[in-house]
């Protein structure tokens, strides 16, 4: 009987929290984006409507954007992870976090 190695398994599990999260509501393809400011907009939105999250609307939705630039990895294209950290930046300035 063959096994799924972990990296499957990983990548799959990682996928699926990114997709089906039960905390917030994501708009399609929101950490595709190229506009840092409408991601962080996007986020906000869906954790401050949320009403499945177990902490803090900033918390849940820096989390959120944190857990997907962490299981891209390596594989998250050069730019695109510079509009993710600018997105962290706008998150935290929505928030009164500067």
């Amino acid at each position: 009987m063959a096994t799924k190695s972990k990296a499957t398994t990983d990548h799959r599990w990682s996928g699926r929290i990114t997709r089906e999260s039960n905390a917030l509501d994501l708009e399609e393809g929101v950490f595709t984006w190229s506009d840092p400011k409408k991601i962080a907009r996007s986020l906000k939105q869906s954790a401050d409507s949320s009403k499945r999250r177990k902490a803090a609307p900033f918390r849940s939705a820096m989390s959120m954007l944190v857990f997907y630039i962490n299981r891209a990895g390596k594989n998250l294209d050069k730019q695109q992870l510079r509009v993710l950290e600018q997105a962290k930046e706008e998150l935290r300035k929505l928030y009164g976090r500067t």
